[in-house]
């Protein structure tokens, strides 16, 4: 069956969803021109008649508004199926559309948040799981120019129904605007650029309340964002004005913000590599996710993301733990070969640890910085210079991350060191202070770290 929706080669098989919104609107289109039947019998109908006005809301857009107040008309649920239909359609489709229903999708949700619709928020989620990081293409500067426009034309509607999502959409503009403004000269990119700066730099002026909800990740994110103008009021705001920055390294980011820099395909291949595929037989699996997710010559900042969802959004059951899968320290080591920019590596590094500069017992979860201490333990000593590289980023992070907060995170990663150690991440640390191949240098601090029993040692280290 010929779809209307989606690009689809010939050799595809048809997808389930899409067909189901074909058939829908197939069958029922002679419901779909006015006047309309205003009864409905059944709620399979009710189902039937929300997929076909929502088909035909993506599939003819001069129409639009006609089937919009058609859906006015007949809801009965707070909009609840037609919106989780929507959620569907991004969700599942987003990457085969064809370009005029990613611009019906965009009319759509605007069109919801004016009715409140119920899944609302889900819906834009789903959108902004679809800007990809490090992509320059013109459809993905596109989407995310929509999006800032959205949450821009539809701020107090948002700000007062929705408070929540506008956290979410700081996080992912933020995080978007580290690599938009790494360039340019592209009139695009300069042009959405100024647009998210507008709508970030009025997130923290007048919610900042709504802010301060990411936790830590929020300084780490707007470290990546110092050099630029708008931002440097920002941080005389955080440091100066009254915010305790030491609450905020404690608050933990909630695992929904890594998932926003996680579109639902990439997720979906993340799960099943550690999941599925055995331990040895993963190199295949990487080549084919490097080239499909990887591929580009700014692509590699989404290693970032990558990072911080397999270490805090994908945590492994006990049965995956004790089978032969692949474990996430193995896939971490792979991310970090992955790193051809220096700048790109030093992230992806503080991703990977930045849990354990601010680590709290009974605040934090071990599962957050059990990969790196695996990756460490493990790499010796067949790959030693991993161990040697990434100890040495901890220590340097020690001393340099926040200077006036250094007893925090000297508490943090010692409370790491002794949190992987009590709950049998790993057995003792004697593979690493022992090892011949790790630097005299850092094992002399490694064993003054792992001494630390109490904030008065610090200034020892």
């Amino acid at each position: 069956m010929a779809s209307s929706l989606i690009h689809k080669t010939t050799y595809e098989a048809d997808n389930a969803f899409d067909s189901s919104l074909t058939e829908a609107f197939r069958f029922l289109e002679p419901q779909l021109r006015p006047p309309f039947p205003l009864t409905i019998s059944t709620e399979p109908e009710y189902w039937s008649l929300n997929r076909a006005i929502l088909h035909g809301i993506l599939s003819e857009p001069h129409l639009a508004k006609v089937h919009i107040k058609h859906l006015h008309g007949i809801v009965i649920d707070g909009y609840s199926f037609f919106t989780n239909s929507l959620c569907q359609v991004v969700d599942q489709l987003y990457s085969k559309l064809v370009e005029n229903v990613k611009v019906q999708l965009i009319y759509i949700c605007s069109q919801l948040i004016d009715v409140s619709a119920s899944g609302i928020d889900n819906l834009l989620v789903s959108l902004l799981r679809q800007i990809r990081g490090g992509d320059f293409s013109e459809p993905n500067l596109w989407l995310c120019l929509e999006m800032v426009n959205i949450f821009t034309q539809k701020w107090e509607c948002l700000v007062e129904e929705r408070p929540s999502i506008i956290s979410c959409a700081l996080y992912v503009f933020l995080r978007a605007l580290s690599d938009h403004c790494r360039v340019s000269s592209n009139l695009q990119v300069n042009i959405l650029k100024q647009k998210s700066i507008e709508f970030c730099v009025r997130v923290f002026k007048e919610q900042s309340h709504l802010c301060l909800k990411i936790g830590r990740d929020l300084i780490r994110v707007l470290q990546d964002l110092v050099h630029v103008p708008e931002f440097k009021d920002i941080w005389k705001d955080l440091l100066l004005r009254g915010y305790d920055i030491s609450r905020l390294y404690r608050t933990k980011t909630c695992s929904k913000y890594f998932l926003l820099r996680i579109t639902p395909e990439m997720e979906t291949c993340l799960r099943f590599l550690l999941t599925k595929v055995k331990l040895g037989s993963q190199t295949r699996y990487q080549i084919w996710f490097a080239r499909k997710f990887l591929n580009g010559p700014e692509k590699e900042t989404v290693l970032i993301d990558i990072v911080r969802f397999v270490c805090c959004a994908y945590h492994p059951s006990n049965a995956v733990i004790v089978s032969n899968v692949v474990p996430r320290w193995v896939v971490i080591g792979w991310l970090l070969t992955c790193c051809t920019k220096n700048y790109v590596e030093g992230n992806v590094k503080l991703a990977l640890f930045y849990d354990w500069l601010f680590y709290e017992e009974g605040v934090d979860n071990v599962m957050n910085i059990e990969p790196v201490i695996l990756l460490m333990v493990n790499s010796v000593p067949k790959y030693v210079h991993m161990t040697n590289n990434l100890l040495e980023f901890l220590f340097i992070l020690v001393d340099c991350y926040d200077v006036e907060r250094k007893d925090l995170i000297l508490k943090g990663v010692s409370g790491a060191f002794d949190e992987v150690k009590r709950k049998g991440v790993v057995k003792s640390f004697e593979v690493l202070t022992t090892c011949d191949g790790i630097s005299p240098f850092l094992k002399e601090k490694l064993v003054k770290m792992l001494s630390l029993k109490n904030l008065s040692g610090f200034d020892k280290l």
